[in-house]
């Protein structure tokens, strides 16, 4: 029940609109969904109206208070209880047609087999043609009420993720500053953006598309997407996302991407995967649904054989119709796309995205990580792993320096990260004229009036001069090495390598204090992954693997009985995440759509993997509780209802049993709702000692 939902006015239950399946793209597909959560919401006020003067004026209710109705009163409930029956119980009517159709018996048509038969055995009270103990007015009006309450949370709970994200397109900025073809600018409507353009954003404002730093630098703000809180800082060449805000400083960003071609735009449709998705949990409550009807009709027919084969024929319709309305199953069909869809909203909203509902119940079971090296657990961008002076009257701190100001004017990535690291480090960079770059050499310039070179080995032949003593032993580790030359001098060197994000640790060594073992896969030689290994405690290494051969590797790993989680950027890695038994796409960014993923990461942070495990875990444990708790309560009650234990005097009262259907009912929802509580920021979640086994 949790993908059919009931379209009041329709001779059918009807799948509601999914956000992005609209036709129109971004977030505007998301109407559909949302009025089917504003119908089953008026509906359920309204029904919850005409329930109170129902059940006040009920003949039963009252005697179980100690009131008595006035006779002009009589009539209150048999109407009013009439208009819920055919207004407010009409979706689960017209949904049991169709389940008939289908020949499928369901959760549907066991609602509507309860509140038709409290309505039947109500009129026949009230009109006295059966005994006064049927007058179930308030039970059917109770009755509707549940099952409209536990829709409308439903529908609300499947639409919040894809709401918070709908949140965050209303965010984006209705207009945008042009840059144009004589440096001055002008406002234009955002949407008329197109790739290509030159837009200024403005410090606290919101960058209108996808684009790339051009110009500037700034700490953006990217919560809203990555769900990290702190901002990021984001320089010449960096991406932005659209939406995203600019905290002190101004920036000017090339677009790259527009409208349904943009990350948010891409989360969206990723959201609406995951809520089509089932589950094999949800799966088992459908297939649970249908052996309750026939344990129900059962148990039904049953009793009213044995209780009529006694010679009790009043006891015989007061007990059959007591077990077909409390086994009324509603509580089993919120049990698990309750707690799906909030899972799948509350990782929204911490940037983790269930592209694969199934994928998400699957990673409680995964005893094994596989990490992709590069863009994972690495920036995937050469930095300053180390530097040495070699020569008298120079530090490490003048070298660096030195290279920095010789680099400053270089496009290359190598001489953009010695420039970054010398400025990182508070070294000031004293300024160079005169530059020149040699290809597959080096480059040179003119500092404070002296030569200075920087280049690998082809600048050190051209000299005649040595590397310095590290290089052997950084070049083993895989690292570039580039030499620093004043006047044809070596005054030192740099080893630069691909910098490994500094929450790989933490996220490597919360796994292994949940039990997990953590290899990691790239196409890197021995030497350089067997140095990152070590760094990181990694307990499994798979080197120099080709793109193509990297499932191959996840498959022998399943073969040798782990079930596996691959974790990489989604480029390189599409044949590995989609043989791995569950696929983790991280840093998406603008590349957000991944088929091959079933959980995407909006952001870049290892961290989050472990997010998505303690989520996991939750969220089967909420599944089993409500499962356990639903399922139970309709396997103890109904044989109470038939009155099994009546030779003992043990009978359960009409209004006892709905009363606790109703129970049963909001201690799913409650239980449910206690997910949204999680914690699944990964810096708490990966603290010393949290979450171990």
């Amino acid at each position: 029940m949790h993908s059919e939902h009931l379209h009041p006015g329709s001779d059918h239950p009807t799948r509601s609109p999914e956000p992005g399946h609209g036709g129109h793209g971004g977030h505007t597909g998301h109407g559909g969904h949302a009025d089917h959560v504003t119908m089953f919401r008026q509906l359920f006020w309204t029904m919850l109206a005409l329930a109170v003067p129902v059940v006040a004026a009920d003949a039963m209710f009252a005697d179980l208070l100690g009131y008595t109705v006035p006779t002009a009163l009589r009539w209150v409930s048999p109407v009013l209880g009439t208009v819920m029956f055919f207004w407010g119980g009409r979706p689960f009517l017209t949904g049991a047609v169709a389940e008939i159709r289908d020949r499928r018996p369901g959760m549907t048509l066991l609602i509507s087999l309860a509140i038709t038969v409290a309505f039947t055995a109500s009129w026949g009270a009230t009109l006295g043609l059966l005994s006064h103990e049927l007058d179930f007015w308030w039970e059917l009006a109770l009755l509707i009420v549940i099952m409209l309450l536990g829709h409308w949370l439903e529908m609300r709970s499947l639409g919040q993720a894809s709401s918070a994200l709908d949140s965050l397109a209303a965010l984006l900025p209705d207009e945008a500053e042009l840059v144009t073809g004589d440096g001055s600018t002008r406002t234009v409507p955002a949407a008329d953006l197109h790739t290509g353009d030159l837009v200024v954003v403005r410090p606290g404002g919101r960058v209108p598309a996808d684009g790339t730093v051009a110009a500037g630098t700034a700490d953006v703000d990217e919560s809203m997407i990555t769900g990290e809180s702190r901002p990021v800082r984001r320089g010449p060449g960096d991406t932005v996302v659209a939406g995203t805000v600019t905290t002190d400083t101004a920036l000017r960003v090339r677009v790259t991407a527009v409208g349904a071609d943009t990350a948010l735009a891409g989360i969206q449709r990723l959201v609406a995967e995951a809520q089509n998705s089932t589950s094999r949990a949800q799966v088992l409550a459908d297939r649970a649904a249908g052996w309750l009807f026939w344990f129900a009709s059962g148990a039904a027919v049953l009793t009213a054989i044995v209780w009529l084969a006694l010679g009790q024929p009043e006891s015989a319709v007061t007990r059959t119709v007591t077990v077909l309305v409390i086994a009324c199953p509603h509580a089993l069909g919120l049990a698990i796309p309750l707690v799906v869809s909030i899972a799948t909203e509350r990782a929204a909203r911490a940037g983790v995205l269930v592209t694969d509902r199934r994928a998400l119940e699957a990673m409680r079971t995964v005893d094994t990580i596989l990490f992709d090296k590069t863009g994972t657990l690495t920036r995937g961008e050469p930095a300053v792993d180390a530097v040495t002076a070699t020569a008298a009257g120079f530090d490490d701190a003048e070298v660096l320096r030195l290279a920095a100001a010789a680099e400053s004017d270089s496009e290359h990535p190598l001489g953009r990260a010695i420039v970054a690291t010398a400025m990182a480090r508070g070294l000031p960079i004293p300024p160079a004229s005169g530059f020149t770059a040699h290809n597959g050499v080096g480059v040179t310039a003119i500092v404070s009036g002296v030569p200075i070179s920087v280049g690998g080995p082809a600048l050190l032949a051209r000299h005649r001069l040595s590397p310095a003593p590290a290089a052997a032993e950084w070049s083993a580790r895989g690292a570039t090495v580039l030499h620093v030359l004043r006047n044809g001098e070596l005054v030192g060197a740099l080893a630069l390598a691909d910098e490994i994000r500094p929450e790989s640790a933490q996220a490597i060594a919360a796994l292994h204090r949940r039990g997990i073992r953590v290899a990691m896969i790239t196409g890197d030689a021995e030497p350089v992954a067997r140095a990152v290994a070590a760094r990181l405690g990694i307990d499994q290494v798979f080197a120099g693997v080709l793109p193509q051969d990297k499932g191959a590797e996840v498959k022998s790993l399943q073969d040798a009985g782990h079930s596996v989680a691959m974790v990489g950027d989604g480029v390189n890695d599409a044949p590995a995440l989609a043989r791995a038994d569950v696929g983790i796409a991280i840093g998406a960014g603008t590349d957000v759509a991944i088929a091959s993923a079933g959980v995407v990461l909006a952001g870049d942070d290892p961290r989050a993997v472990v997010s998505v495990i303690e989520l996991s875990r939750a969220t089967y444990r909420k599944m089993t509780q409500n499962l356990v708790w639903a399922a139970g309560y309709n396997l103890v009650a109904v044989p109470l209802a038939a009155g099994v234990l009546a030779p003992w005097g043990i009978t359960l009262p009409m209004e006892v049993g709905a009363l606790l259907m109703s129970a049963s009912t909001i201690v799913v929802a409650v239980n449910a709702q206690l997910l949204r509580g999680l914690d699944l920021d990964p810096a708490t979640v990966c603290a010393d000692g949290a979450g171990a086994r």
